[in-house]
């Protein structure tokens, strides 16, 4: 089963980057806005492939995953997810990795500008 991940706000003040190791059978987390994004750190010896699961068609007609490859040593943010194409029954997104030895993940979301 895949590990819930809590996104973290971002603020004029910061955010502590706190990420946690990826799950085996991947993660998944609450998009209610289409303002959430993933921030996968690849700390391994080799690339692997972050897939972000679609559940409906993109603008352009075709149902396909998000994400890509993230090399090793690197990190890669994704996102913003539309909720109509990404977000799942229960309003969350499902994210898969081809691999997870040293690999962290973390979450973040990007409130409405105040004032």
């Amino acid at each position: 089963m895949a590990t819930a991940l809590t996104p973290a706000d971002v603020t004029v003040a910061g955010v502590l980057e706190t990420l946690v190791a990826a799950d085996a059978t991947g993660n998944n987390f609450p998009n209610p806005d289409g303002r959430t994004y993933l921030r996968v750190n690849n700390g391994g010896g080799g690339s692997i492939t972050v897939t972000i699961n679609s559940v409906a068609p993109c603008n352009q007609g075709s149902d396909h995953d998000g994400g890509g490859a993230v090399a090793n040593g690197t990190s890669r943010v994704f996102g913003p997810f539309s909720p109509g194409r990404f977000n799942n029954a229960t309003g969350g997104i499902d994210v898969t990795y081809s691999g997870v030895t040293s690999v962290t993940v973390g979450v973040f979301h990007l409130p409405s500008p105040i004032g």
